[in-house]
């Protein structure tokens, strides 16, 4: 995949899920006006996003869904599985099992891991869990390249590094802490508490702002 702003490429399943809904319900085109009513970005930064792929749109016909539809599938790598394994099966981790990104073509959590006796052994969601004792053999043997971290903070570098030796090469961390590994994995921080305490300021002062501005 080409290089492109990082802020843009966190913005194209964003877009891709929307075109997703418009080929369903029938939709044969869309401008950037209704794209950016729906996904609730600013119409520019839209333009702006598309312009670094080339002309995916005609000026005055606005954007043909089904093509836009194709093109994200293949730039996504939608008709490509991803394994993924989920660490960590508390509250948060079951749900995650019991979710299991059914409307994602390309994403699919293969595998969990967990300490709990009365846990492992037992499928959740059709995902079998595992004993934590087995991570770096099983994600190194079935080539798992992604892994979503649910564990208690205080352990949660402890299985990083366990993640790091398995060729594990992204996690999603759902956990406070701030992970340290080396420069070619790549970690996507996401605190639930440090985003709820950005919502409410920011419903506190910036009330009527409701479209995201991210550039």
């Amino acid at each position: 995949m080409m290089k492109i702003p990082q802020a843009t490429a966190k913005r194209l399943p964003l877009y891709y899920r929307f075109l997703n809904n418009l080929h369903s319900s029938g939709k044969q085109r869309v401008s950037s006006a209704e794209l950016s009513e729906a996904v609730k970005v600013d119409s520019a930064t839209i333009r702006r996003d598309f312009s670094y792929f080339g002309a995916l749109g005609k000026k005055g016909y606005g954007y043909n869904v089904n093509y836009l539809l194709n093109f994200f599938r293949k730039t996504l790598d939608q008709d490509e599985l991803t394994k993924v394994a989920l660490i960590g099966v508390g509250n948060l981790g079951t749900a995650f099992l019991n979710y299991n990104f059914f409307k994602n073509n390309n994403t699919k959590i293969e595998c969990a891991f967990d300490v709990d006796p009365t846990k492992i052994g037992t499928s959740i969601g059709s995902v079998h869990v595992h004993a934590m004792d087995d991570i770096e053999k099983y994600l190194e043997e079935n080539h798992i390249p992604v892994a979503i971290l649910t564990v208690p903070a205080p352990v949660a570098q402890i299985i990083t590094d366990r993640l790091v030796k398995s060729n594990v090469k992204a996690i999603l961390n759902f956990t406070p802490a701030r992970l340290n590994v080396p420069l070619s994995i790549r970690v996507h921080h996401i605190d639930l508490a440090v985003e709820l305490q950005s919502l409410v300021y920011f419903l506190k002062h910036y009330p009527m702002d409701n479209v995201e501005k991210e550039s």
